[in-house]
């Protein structure tokens, strides 16, 4: 368990780094490791070496850079929330991108900040997510959700796919709208992980668009399709 000073029950708190330019790479690695109660344990350049590595560290923050050579932050903090539900991820990016920001939400991140920020306050950003608290703020979100429904309102809503989806469809897009992961999802339905996948793809296609932010945009215009709620079923569902 971690609390504000930075560190968790069994030590100091381990952080894990992923950006693909070196200089900023060190200099963030320099920043936190000279700070009581921080550890940086690992680093990488791409999203593969970070996927590769950051599981077998087990670190308690991962800070991730939004824009990779082979990839983004946000898939990896969103692969990394799967396997790994307690590891806490810090988006950091040069890019001031709402549309960034919202998937970065909706994979689960704990906090979302510009490399402009000051050192003291990646300092402070990273103990917080430690900690187990968010940087997201909510109004923020809440406007960025607003854009998005208002774009896509009026006759374009009555044609967005949602009709051509199957029950169980709708039930993971409820819950790709509420946040959850793969295999949060699948815990959820009693499905496999894999399974999940497959079906976000369908209906990913069905709703034509190919974000899971744009699906969950799509599934908040929809609430009457709830989404089970959790706990033990007795009818286990077949994928």
């Amino acid at each position: 368990m971690n609390d504000d000073s930075g560190t968790t029950a069994r030590g100091p708190v381990t952080v894990f780094l992923l950006d693909d330019h070196e200089v900023v790479r060190r200099g963030v690695h320099d920043l936190l490791d000279d700070e009581p109660g921080l550890t940086v344990v690992g680093e990488a350049a791409t999203a593969a070496q970070a996927l590769a590595r950051i599981p077998a560290l087990r670190p308690d923050v991962a800070v991730l850079d939004v824009r990779l050579p082979d990839g983004d932050g946000v898939t990896v903090c969103r692969e990394l929330r799967s396997r790994m539900p307690k590891v806490a991820c810090l988006m950091l990016t040069s890019f001031d991108d709402e549309e960034a920001l919202l998937d970065a939400i909706m994979a689960g991140a704990s906090g979302y900040v510009l490399k402009q920020i000051s050192g003291t306050d990646l300092v402070s950003a990273v103990r917080t997510v430690a900690a187990g608290h968010s940087l997201l703020d909510p109004g923020a979100t809440a406007r960025v959700m607003a854009r998005l429904r208002g774009a896509g309102s009026g006759a374009e809503e009555d044609r967005d796919g949602y009709a051509s989806l199957t029950g169980r469809e709708r039930d993971i897009l409820a819950l790709v709208g509420e946040g959850l992961t793969n295999r949060e999802i699948g815990q959820r339905l009693f499905l496999a992980e894999k399974t999940v996948k497959n079906n976000i793809s369908r209906l990913l296609a069905k709703l034509g668009v190919e974000r899971r932010v744009q699906a969950a945009v799509i599934a908040s215009r929809h609430p009457g399709g709830q989404a089970p709620a959790p706990g033990p079923r007795q009818d286990r569902a077949r994928p």
